[in-house]
């Protein structure tokens, strides 16, 4: 054995494995190339042999939640229903992958698997009567709707944890104190739907449910003014 330590056997596959736990443990904002190849044992100019910016390595870690959807996804039914089923999807797969809403919303499509899933997307509403830029823009609306659906909750679940960690305990009687404070036509419904508890139920599958509703209702009730127009 030589004096001079052994280089540890790395790989693409192993540089994305390390990225998604960095990413679950310290999220976008502290993610580096230097504290990836430290978790990897390596030097960081070695892990630019592999990617050649930290921007390619995000392109690739897209590409990778954009391969899941694919191969999860199950399509069948209309238009509609395959647009739901997709959304669905998309929202599981982006909930098991740490920060991949952010990457995915930080890569342009320039990866194979992100084409694809961008093409299939499109796919589900060939068969309608939108011209090509309403169906780019029906896609684009389900997609970042559910892209915000799940940043949204992602970002309260770390307010959360910050909180908890600071203090304790949630200050909900500091809000309570506050909503008290303020007028009747300045607060009133808000203050009636958190006394309830209607607040808690952002985030839930049900009203993932009920906001992909409206906007697909939406996309049907312009193509039937399409329809009817012709």
């Amino acid at each position: 054995m030589s004096k001079k330590q052994k280089q540890p056997q790395i790989s693409e596959d192993k540089i994305l494995d390390a990225s998604w736990e960095l990413l679950g443990e310290d999220g976008i904002e502290k993610f580096s190339m230097r504290r990836l190849a430290d978790r990897l044992g390596i030097q960081a100019p070695s892990l630019y042999w592999y990617f050649k910016s930290k921007q390619n390595l995000y392109q690739r870690l897209a590409n990778q939640v954009s391969k899941m959807i694919l191969e999860e996804f199950r399509s069948e039914g209309d238009w509609k229903e395959q647009l739901a089923g997709l959304a669905v999807t998309v929202r599981i797969v982006l909930r098991r992958y740490p920060c991949s809403t952010q990457l995915m919303m930080m890569t342009l499509p320039h990866e194979p698997d992100i084409i694809r899933f961008t093409n299939r997307m499109l796919l589900c509403v060939e068969s309608t009567p939108l011209d090509q830029e309403q169906k780019l823009q029906a896609i684009l609306t389900v997609m970042n709707y559910v892209f915000y659906f799940v940043l949204d909750d992602y970002e309260h679940q770390r307010n959360v944890s910050a909180i908890l960690k600071e203090q304790g305990e949630m200050p909900s009687g500091e809000m309570l104190h506050l909503l008290d404070s303020m007028s009747e036509a300045d607060a009133g419904l808000f203050r009636r739907m958190f006394k309830t508890g209607l607040f808690e139920l952002m985030g839930t599958d049900g009203a993932f449910e009920f906001g992909l509703k409206l906007i697909l209702s939406g996309i049907e009730q312009v193509i039937k003014e399409q329809e009817t127009a012709h």
